[in-house]
């Protein structure tokens, strides 16, 4: 049986994931295409524990390498109850975030060393790492001007700073990952959805 395609959409807060995610598999439907999606943090009842606990402010102040702990100990349950089994009977799979967000968001924008996160990485999901990614980009103050009306989690009440520095990693992996297609997010929805389809055709193409 032919192993399930991996594709991961990643991106900082407001730049239309949520959103697009389900265009994709709308798209990748009209293909033929059987793909479930899941989100990370997440995508299992303990993993999804887990992510309210990231996700929730408190008084209490979590620390960088805790955080990354949390974060790919979701990961680990999710790919093995999850990712991995639906890859190997044949289905593709759709995740709003990856690893690719821990480097973002943990690395540059928390600080946690790149070789930390990268042992990490090995030991939570081995070698499992996506197909193809879509990392949908916007400058940090028009993203996040979108979601000022929302209630923030932990995350979405750090400064502009914290994103700027996520967003710089996001770029940094972009520029030396062949699997990653940068689209800009700015533009309208109808733009940002024909490279959409353009990245999947390629995608298929190859």
């Amino acid at each position: 049986m032919t192993r399930g395609r991996f594709i991961t959409l990643e991106g900082i807060e407001g730049v239309g994931k949520t959103t697009n995610i389900e265009f994709l598999r709308e798209l990748l439907e009209q293909k033929g295409i059987d793909a479930l999606v899941t989100r990370e943090p997440g995508g299992t009842p303990l993993a999804e524990d887990v992510r309210k606990v990231l996700l929730e402010t408190r008084d209490e102040s979590m620390d960088p390498i805790t955080e990354s702990l949390l974060i790919f100990a979701a990961r680990s349950q999710h790919v093995s109850t999850v990712i991995q089994p639906a890859l190997n009977v044949g289905r593709w799979v759709l995740c709003d975030r990856y690893t690719d967000a821990t480097y973002a968001y943990q690395g540059g924008g928390r600080g946690v060393a790149l070789e930390t996160l990268e042992r990490l990485a090995e030991f939570a999901q081995g070698s499992l790492w996506p197909d193809l990614t879509i990392y949908l980009d916007a400058p940090v103050d028009q993203a996040l001007a979108r979601i000022a009306n929302r209630q923030p989690d932990r995350f979405e009440t750090e400064d502009s700073e914290f994103f700027a520095r996520v967003r710089a990693r996001y770029l940094a992996i972009a520029e030396s990952e062949e699997r990653m297609v940068l689209i800009d997010a700015t533009q309208s929805i109808e733009a940002v959805r024909l490279r959409l389809v353009s990245a999947i055709t390629d995608f298929l193409e190859t």
